[in-house]
């Protein structure tokens, strides 16, 4: 028996995808393992994500050589040296209440032949691969986010390079900050979790780390930085979520767009903190908005590690039928989990265990 694997890439690109897509590949198709298996498998990578399962026309070759890519294993070769996604991707929701075009995309599903579909991709792109999985269509999830925030696995893919892109610039930005005595407001990802700020403020040694899940007084923020006036530091570092905010106050908005899951888009914090910290303190203080840098760049060690190990497991879950499930990082093991468990139950961090919220940063208390 024969069975044709779809892979695909949604939502925001990041280190490790094209490892993950690999491995899957790799090992689906490795002649050694084929020899023991009582089904064989052929691999196509789907361009754009839900998108090109969408607009594609499966009657129309031009369509689908648009659409569709062959994979094998001298295609995927060195993928994994490389970020971003060879596949392409997009924020396209099928099941979007305003523009549902989910029965097309079950029925381009069926006239393809795919039998399996493996998905990469954050909380809403794994969403429409659990509600795929309810309608009969066998799907396996890899989780994919620089934010972490997935529920059911202690990594994302991306998390890693992320962070080390975080405290890489930061490590540039001390530079130009001693030589000015000048503070910067360090604005990086993370909508409602905030684990990229945490470990990347730690990382880089950040003086406050500011996050969605605790609110901060900003009389604190300014408090905190007047304690260091007149000692032998001549600046500071804050680093903040995108998804931060003010005590009883909103998320900062950069427009007032939507994408097609309905998340508006958030920007501006870093701006807005510099400003009022310049007019409450006169430190002169900059931004700096990291913004897509953070997804950028080539995969780092652990990125490249845990893509090998999700792609083989996810192959792994396909030999043993195991849909409807997402690979998963669980006490330092590689397991799976029920999508359905993932959705709407994001993973924040607990501000208990991990946040300082006298020093607005990490917990100098371990144990």
């Amino acid at each position: 028996m024969k069975l044709k694997i779809a892979v695909l890439t949604g939502g925001g690109d990041c280190p490790g995808l094209n490892g993950a897509i690999k491995w899957v590949t790799k090992t689906a198709l490795d002649p050694r393992l084929a020899a023991k298996r009582p089904v064989s498998f052929e691999i196509t990578g789907v361009v754009e994500g839900w998108k090109g399962l969408v607009e594609v026309d499966p009657g129309d070759p031009k369509s689908c050589d648009r659409y569709l890519r062959h994979l094998d294993e001298e295609v995927v070769r060195t993928w994994d040296r490389q970020g971003g996604t060879y596949l392409g991707t997009s924020r396209t929701n099928p099941f979007n209440p305003k523009n549902d075009r989910s029965e097309k995309l079950i029925t381009n599903i069926k006239k393809l032949g795919i039998d399996v579909l493996v998905v990469l991709g954050g909380e809403d792109t794994l969403g429409v691969a659990y509600k795929l999985h309810t309608l009969g269509i066998k799907t396996v999830g890899i989780p994919k986010t620089i934010d972490n925030d997935l529920t059911g696995t202690e990594y994302s893919l991306g998390f890693d390079t992320a962070i080390n892109v975080i405290t890489e610039e930061i490590d540039r930005l001390r530079t130009t900050a001693g030589s000015h005595s000048r503070n910067f407001v360090v604005e990086t990802m993370g909508r409602h979790a905030g684990w990229l700020a945490l470990h990347g403020g730690e990382c880089s040694g950040a003086y406050i780390i500011l996050i969605p899940e605790y609110p901060f007084d900003m009389d604190v923020v300014c408090d905190l930085l007047r304690e260091r006036e007149g000692r032998e530091i001549n600046y500071s570092i804050i680093v903040v979520s995108e998804g931060a905010k003010p005590a009883g106050k909103q998320e900062f908005l950069r427009d007032t767009k939507v994408d097609e899951f309905g998340h508006p888009t958030l920007g501006g914090i870093a701006n807005s903190l510099a400003l009022e910290i310049e007019k409450r303190t006169g430190f002169e203080t900059r931004p700096l908005i990291l913004s897509h840098l953070q997804r950028g760049g080539t995969p780092s060690a652990r990125d490249r590690l845990m893509a090998r190990w999700f792609g083989i497991a996810a192959a792994d879950m396909i030999v043993n039928e195991d849909y409807g499930r997402m690979v998963s990082l669980m006490g330092g093991e590689i397991r799976s989990v029920p999508l359905k468990g993932i959705i709407n139950k994001l993973k924040l961090v607990d501000v208990a265990k991990c946040y300082d919220t006298e020093r607005y940063n990490g917990r100098r208390s371990i144990l």
